[in-house]
């Protein structure tokens, strides 16, 4: 009888605890060298896996453990976990964030492998589909309208925007940029974009040699669409 008052008393505890769901991250290599790696090692203090370094579009979903984690970019896979040098590349996650783009820069001086991280959450109850997302990886704040969404960016900040349109398809960009210790607004994009109301899209502004003017790097992550095609009939 014992037994089993001590097995009915567990049995709410089984019940109510739930697996913690794996995270999701895809990654994009903002303004690459010529000579940028197109693959490196994603560690999760436990395991690690191959991922692209795509540089005009986001990389496949991978697939993170939950709860907090620091992730590394390596060139080669790790032998033994504790062997990974601190000078890794690496950023921290935290538990919070169950979806994220990380964001790879150019570090030549970076030994382990050359390249530098920024997290961007892009977890979805702060982030519903057919937002922007924009990352300011300069010096620069950006200021202007993108549709009928008003942006104020700081330099080294993160802005999540609403549908640019109500209706969908094109509509009016007008941008301007300050430098550091400058109160001059000068022009940085005058165009019209255009929006079909469905897909999520990451912003990132970068440098790039030679240019005074910030770049506007524009990825359009597709999850959503994919997940809404329809099933294929089975077969008789």
């Amino acid at each position: 009888m014992r037994y089993l008052i001590c097995l009915l008393c567990l049995i709410p505890t089984l019940v109510t605890a739930q697996p913690k769901a794996a995270r999701s991250c895809r990654v994009v290599f903002a303004s690459a060298p010529a000579d940028a790696p197109e693959k490196l090692f994603l560690f999760d203090g436990t395991s690690s896996q191959e991922v692209e370094l795509p540089q005009m579009n986001l990389s496949p979903i991978y697939k993170l453990p939950a709860g907090p984690l620091v992730v590394s970019l390596l060139s080669a896979a790790p032998a033994k976990a504790k062997g990974i040098s601190p000078d890794a590349p690496k950023v921290t996650i935290p538990e919070a964030v169950t979806d994220f783009y990380l964001i790879v820069t150019s570090d030549p001086s970076n030994t382990i492998a050359p390249v530098k991280l920024q997290m961007v959450d892009a977890t979805p109850n702060g982030f519903p589909k057919g937002r922007m997302i924009w990352f300011n990886l300069t010096a620069n704040t950006v200021n202007g309208k993108v549709g009928t969404e008003q942006l104020a960016l700081a330099s080294n900040s993160r802005v999540v925007l609403g549908l640019p349109t109500a209706t969908g398809g094109d509509y009016p960009v007008n941008l301007t940029f300050r430098q550091p210790g400058n109160d001059v607004d000068h022009p940085l994009c005058e165009t019209k974009w255009s929006h079909d109301g469905l897909p999520s899209t990451l912003f990132v502004l970068v440098m790039e040699s030679g240019s005074r003017t910030p770049r506007v790097l524009a990825f359009t992550d597709l999850r959503e669409a994919e997940k809404s095609k329809p099933k294929k009939p089975a077969k008789k």
